[in-house]
């Protein structure tokens, strides 16, 4: 039984949004920072409600509420080594409509503390809903909390969630997952895309434009533009040198390594990293780059901010000539007619 649906009552609508209280903010969310928590998507997601909340980016918490908190009340530090010290302790759940944990770098760390635990566990049967942010979504897991749903991890940690969590369905092919009483985030930029998707749910179109306005973004990126996808699932590949060959890979998508380089990485001669990726993948380590990478191609394709060329040459290639022949041989149509098909698909308004 998944303990947030079994906190429900029967008669209980797993999906909705929440009633504000008389006269008070229409959103409210507290925010718990685990050590070492990513900066990027705690602060992305924090300025969204800020802006949002009051008019002229005055920072007021009229439309919305929020609070910062940490397990003992103690300054958290980022993994970017900055410290949150106005912080408090863990609050009354029932204050909050949504509890956004978040995370970052202390995702191996196994133990969860009791009280963190605890407290979530009364949130649930309180029916406040979650957020997992980043690497938050863990410590979710962890507390129980996330049973038959499926959650959104960022591609570079899905590897370990599946071995913490291997009965967890965790996917990396969108921003963010709503589940109605859980909603999980890839983290970084994604978590801006989260926090204008509550904005827009609970005050409204135009408080999330006037975010967007202010933050200067082109728009709000839905839930189910996938991540930057360049990353190819290994979860079935045992051979350790593989995966860490094909990890080196990915994080060099626009400035492709050599064979020997690679080789060298993993600590052994390219003949045998040859012979390794051909007995696990059926292909050679420069075959998985270049489709990598034209999946890369693809996803920004997808963003419809830059041209052909600048794609092209974002992933590595030295023209746009020499991409669209390789993407028209991977995918069967060309990168002209894949944007054109994205245009066309796209909803009027």
């Amino acid at each position: 039984m998944d303990t947030l649906s079994a906190s429900l009552p029967p008669d209980a609508p797993d999906r909705g949004v929440p009633a504000p209280a008389a006269g008070g903010p229409r959103l409210r969310v507290g925010f718990v920072l685990l050590h070492q928590f990513t900066l990027a998507a705690f602060s992305g997601l924090i300025d969204v409600l800020r802006l949002a909340g009051d008019e002229g980016g005055r920072s007021r918490q009229i439309d919305i509420a929020w609070q910062v908190m940490s397990v003992n009340g103690q300054p958290r530090r980022s993994s970017a080594g900055l410290a949150v010290s106005d912080v408090t302790g863990l609050q009354a759940p029932g204050s909050f409509d949504y509890i956004a944990v978040c995370g970052g770098n202390d995702y191996l760390n196994h133990s969860l503390p009791p009280e963190l635990g605890d407290w979530l566990r009364q949130a649930a049967r309180q029916r406040v809903r979650m957020l997992g942010i980043c690497t938050g979504t863990f410590v979710l897991a962890q507390a129980g909390l996330v049973g038959s749903r499926t959650v959104c991890v960022h591609w570079n940690v899905l590897d370990a969630f599946r071995a913490q969590h291997p009965g967890l369905r965790a996917v990396v092919d969108r921003l963010f997952i709503d589940e109605g009483d859980l909603i999980t985030c890839a983290g970084s930029t994604a978590a801006i895309d989260l926090g204008l998707y509550l904005v827009e749910r609970h005050c409204g179109r135009d408080k999330a434009q006037q975010a967007v306005r202010h933050m200067m973004l082109q728009g709000i990126r839905p839930a189910r533009l996938p991540q930057a996808h360049f990353y190819n699932d290994l979860a079935g590949i045992e051979d350790v040198r593989v995966r860490q060959a094909a990890h080196y890979i990915e994080q060099r998508i626009d400035n492709p390594p050599s064979l020997e380089a690679i080789a060298r990485y993993v600590g052994v001669s390219g003949r045998q990293l040859e012979r390794a990726f051909q007995a696990a993948l059926g292909e050679s380590p420069m075959s998985f780059y270049r489709r990598l990478r034209l999946a890369y191609g693809r996803w920004l394709l997808q963003g419809g901010q830059r041209s052909i060329t600048q794609v092209a040459l974002d992933c590595g290639y030295s023209d746009g000539a020499h991409f669209s022949r390789d993407f028209s041989s991977r995918y069967g149509l060309s990168p002209r007619r894949f944007v054109q098909q994205l245009k066309d698909a796209a909803p009027a308004g």
